[in-house]
């Protein structure tokens, strides 16, 4: 666990680390963005402030954290730089996996050896590309051939978590490698619009050894009534938000230190513009109301993570709708401040130097991760007919 002196840092300290890493990829966030790539330097601040092992039960060396306050860093980073926040998001969602699957040595193992050694988690765990990854059981192990799509975070990880389909049998099967091993190859091809730092490209493999002991068995402790809250539309919500809050305090930022008054606003500054502060404050009201709403859904998975196995039909659907509903009215509140950033900041704003329009790029790419249409129709359903949204769709697969 984290200390301080002999006691274990409050949750006040780990927000003041999180503010303190976005403050330094905030300084050149912008850059980094049109250069594409792989953020070395920022993943390895990330593993040297120790929030890597953030949500590890302190049994495995942990930290033992909640997942309101995780996401409140996942949040505090993408205020500044979306694409570090989406690595770390997802480095967090990797791990919560094995709750889920994994023998009780396979979880001891790999949560113990992340804590010690500041592992961070790649994943080409996209189960819908997994008839596109093939093993072959021979001598004791799988050999792995094929290729894997949106392999977020795969670039400079230290562990992969992946999906592949046995080639014999057809079933869909879940492992753990270095993501050095041999045969294994990290290609530089992610050329998406926006999230230009995810390195969610391609991951070939070519004859890949996949160790008995790495293949993740079904957890026997978890059982037929565990459940597995719907992590990654949380992660992808608190994305969302932090871009939408990060572009609003850069065109407050903007308006008072650049902006010029319009000729025939009658005023001396363009903070001052009266329809300026009316788009502002729509705006603020907008993203509050979707941070009030993230906060719950937080909360939400917090209580229903500690229930585990108790936990109800009702509340495993409660938390379905309250975590997608969330996702919904962040994405929205930050797709609009940030398509409306250049009504607020003027003409002088809009410029690749100032490279203020990642903030649309960002949340754009990322809200297409679940159709919009979708989610809202499965929380119609839910709140007009009481039919539990479908876990999948609700998102615990993007």
């Amino acid at each position: 666990m984290s200390v301080i002196g002999n006691r274990k840092k409050t949750e006040q300290e780990y927000l003041e680390i999180a503010v303190s890493l976005a403050k330094k990829f905030a300084e050149d966030a912008a850059e980094r963005d049109k250069a594409g790539g792989t953020p070395k330097a920022q993943r390895d601040w990330i593993r040297e402030s120790g929030l890597l092992k953030l949500i590890i039960p302190e049994e495995y060396g942990g930290d033992g954290q909640s997942w309101t306050l995780a996401l409140r860093i996942v949040r505090e980073f993408a205020k500044e730089d979306a694409a570090v926040a989406h690595l770390f998001g997802y480095h967090l969602a990797v791990l919560a996996n094995f709750n889920r699957v994994g023998t009780a040595a396979q979880r001891k193992h790999f949560l113990t050896k992340t804590a010690e050694n500041g592992w961070f988690w790649g994943n080409t765990a996209n189960s819908r590309g997994a008839s596109k990854l093939t093993g072959s059981w021979e001598n004791g192990k799988y050999i792995l051939n094929g290729v894997k799509k949106f392999t977020t975070g795969t670039p400079d990880s230290d562990r992969v978590m992946l999906y592949f389909r046995d080639a014999n049998t057809s079933e869909t099967l879940q492992g753990v490698i270095p993501r050095d091993r041999a045969g294994v190859t990290v290609h530089d091809d992610w050329n998406g619009f926006g999230q230009r730092q995810t390195g969610s490209g391609t991951v070939t493999f070519d004859n890949v050894a996949l160790e008995e002991d790495e293949i993740l068995k079904e957890n026997e402790s978890y059982g037929k009534d565990g459940y597995s809250p719907p992590l990654t539309q949380s992660v992808l919500t608190n994305i969302y938000l932090g871009i939408g809050l990060g572009a609003l305090e850069a065109a407050r930022k903007y308006i008072h230190e650049h902006s010029l008054p319009y000729a025939l606003s009658g005023v001396e500054a363009a903070s001052r513009d009266p329809y300026i502060l009316r788009k502002y404050g729509e705006l603020w009201a907008e993203l509050k109301g979707a941070e009030s709403l993230a906060d719950q859904a937080s909360a939400q998975l917090d209580r229903v993570t500690a229930l585990g196995a108790r936990t109800s039909e009702e509340e495993r659907a409660e938390t379905a709708a309250l975590i997608t509903a969330a996702n919904v009215q962040t994405g929205k509140a930050s797709l609009d401040a940030a398509n409306r950033f250049f009504e607020l900041t003027g003409t002088r704003s809009a410029t690749t130097d100032n490279g203020f329009d990642r903030y649309w790029r960002n949340v754009r790419i990322h809200t297409l991760h679940n159709p919009l249409d979708y989610k809202l129709r499965n929380i119609g359903d839910w709140a007009l007919n009481g039919t539990p949204p479908p876990l999948p769709v609700a998102g615990v697969n993007t």
